[in-house]
């Protein structure tokens, strides 16, 4: 489940932070581009896709030591 929430992190901040950079004038579906004020934009977006990159790697972490006790 942690990972499920870290890829759907990660893809919220890395697309939400490509639609600022590249000033995108188009509706995205970027939740964090809809509900902050637009100074916050690119924080918000980096800020996702490290919390979800954490996760991920946490989950995976937690996986290698569940299959280590396990042998």
């Amino acid at each position: 489940m942690k990972e499920i929430i870290g890829i759907i992190l990660m893809v919220q901040g890395i697309g939400g932070f490509i639609n600022r950079v590249a000033e995108s004038t188009s509706k995205s579906w970027f939740v964090q581009l809809h509900i902050l004020p637009d100074g916050m934009h690119i924080v918000a977006s980096v800020l996702m896709a490290v919390l979800g990159a954490g996760l991920i790697i946490a989950d995976i972490a937690a996986s290698r030591k569940r299959k280590r006790v396990g042998n």
